[in-house]
């Protein structure tokens, strides 16, 4: 997942402009709720890609691929499934307590 804290010089005003402070500068991405959990989700997925295939290449003995670098992206891929199993787990808290309520 590609957490950034980007700093701004004047305060936001606006919900757009939060939007668009939050959004990343490359390629047409997504506003709001959606855009960034599909963003983090297939962040997440990239990672266990890499992850995976960085133990691949360690069980075929490469010689340009350490093992801490794949520890590493495999501790990383690992945090980000645990983030997004979390994430997973509120939403559908959060739907069921909203289908509970009496109206």
């Amino acid at each position: 997942m590609d957490l950034r804290i980007s700093s701004t010089p004047l305060p936001l005003t606006s919900a757009l402009a939060a939007r668009r402070a939050a959004t990343p500068q490359g390629g047409a991405q997504e506003a709001g709720f959606s855009g960034a959990l599909r963003n983090a989700l297939s962040s997440v997925s990239a990672a266990q890609g890499t992850a995976d295939e960085l133990q691949k290449q360690v069980q075929l003995e490469n010689p340009n691929v350490s093992i801490e670098e794949t520890m590493v992206a495999i501790q990383k891929a690992q945090v980000g499934f645990q983030a997004t199993l979390h994430v997973r787990n509120r939403l559908v808290q959060a739907y069921t307590d909203i289908m509970n309520m009496q109206v």
